[in-house]
């Protein structure tokens, strides 16, 4: 059995720590345990931290722009954290836009922009 990504809950708020490079079972798991954790939960928001990861492929890319804009549809926010300058360099490469998204440097500084939005 694959390891799953843990999600936490956090008042309304859905915290995604990915702590290794994902592989394609693993991404789409991952997929899809969020959205049926947003459903559970009825979060307001998501923070999706990629501190750790310094490389994603086309297929993890695309997987997470449609985590996000999934997310979206469901009504959450979602604040993305840590993307390192290969990651982002990867996602404007592969025409992956986070126009929607909210960004922030680390875990801390991404929950509070969430909690500001949240409040707003």
């Amino acid at each position: 059995m694959k390891t799953r990504i843990p999600i936490l809950k956090l008042n309304d708020v859905l915290i995604v720590s990915i702590q290794w490079e994902l592989d394609d079972q693993t991404a789409i798991q991952f997929q899809e345990d969020l959205l049926n954790k947003m459903h559970e939960t009825s979060a307001l928001g998501v923070v999706i931290d990629l501190t750790p990861i310094d490389f994603i492929d086309s297929f993890i890319a695309k997987v997470l722009g449609d985590v996000i804009d999934m997310t979206g549809l469901m009504g959450a926010k979602v604040v993305i954290t840590g993307i390192q300058p290969a990651v982002a360099i990867t996602l404007i490469e592969l025409g992956i836009r986070l126009d929607n998204v909210m960004t922030a440097l680390d875990l801390e500084n991404g929950l509070d922009k969430l909690h500001k939005e949240l409040e707003a």
